[in-house]
């Protein structure tokens, strides 16, 4: 069994606007960071900084493999296993592996874009299964998040943890 999945969403913006605001740590802090360190660019690391609560926050090192403008973003990062625990603000143990997260951004037509974000590699456990729930839940919220910035201006992500 392969810990694998993909989400996905149509954003009625075109690819440049909806790629920017990945790429773009400026923009991406707007709706889904606290704080990143930096572009996507290829063979870099940048550091995404997230409020997990009231008073903690958690950072991730994203580990560029492949940026092609307005197209993908391939980065790898480490991967966790087990539960959070959203009352106490922990989160899963370290797996000791990474993941690959890809992220690819189609024009379907002038002003409008699906962007599909795919990770796995988690290992085919029970603690690997409720990662990937988690996280698939992360990046459906992600798209979300975009979605409602780019085409409305909203946080949805503003007081929401």
């Amino acid at each position: 069994m392969e810990l694998k999945f993909t989400v996905q969403m149509k954003i009625q913006k075109p690819v440049s606007e909806v790629f920017d605001a990945v790429y773009n740590p400026k923009k991406l802090c707007a709706y889904f960071t606290a704080e990143s360190e930096g572009p996507l660019d290829e063979g870099k690391t940048v550091l995404w900084t997230h409020a997990s609560g009231e008073c903690s926050t958690v950072s991730m090192p994203v580990k560029v493999q492949k940026m092609v403008p307005n197209k993908l973003i391939r980065f790898s990062w480490a991967a966790s296993e087990g539960y959070y625990d959203a009352k106490t603000g922990q989160f899963p143990h370290s797996a000791g592996y990474d993941n690959l997260v890809e992220m690819a951004f189609e024009e379907l037509k002038p002003g409008e874009t699906l962007v599909k974000i795919t990770e796995g590699n988690w290992r085919p456990n029970e603690d690997g299964l409720q990662s990937s729930y988690q996280n698939c839940q992360g990046w459906a919220g992600m798209v979300a998040c975009m979605k409602a910035y780019l085409e409305y201006g909203i946080n949805l992500r503003s007081g929401a943890y």
